[in-house]
């Protein structure tokens, strides 16, 4: 898989997590997917057993995964939770 994703997909599935995933300490949780952010907020962060996506400056990302099926499967759970109502 083309590790090519939207900045702008990254950012609306963070803000989705945020608005209506469940808050535990810092962090936010919805449907396997945890986002949270570094104590300034310019680095964002979306994982779940498997991958971490790390968001930063410049829009740049950096995915960190083991199989290409694991990050298919993170993909899914991202386009999951951007197609909620």
């Amino acid at each position: 898989m083309k590790n090519e994703i939207d900045s702008k997909f990254i950012l609306q599935v963070f803000e989705i997590i945020r608005l209506h995933g469940e808050k535990k300490g810092e962090n936010y949780f919805l449907q396997g997917i945890e986002a949270s952010s570094d104590f300034d907020g310019y680095t964002l962060f979306l994982q779940d057993a498997q991958v971490q996506l790390s968001f930063g400056f410049h829009n740049q990302y950096h995915l960190d995964y083991l199989k290409e099926e694991h990050l298919e499967q993170f993909i899914d759970k991202l386009k999951a939770i951007k197609s909620r109502k």
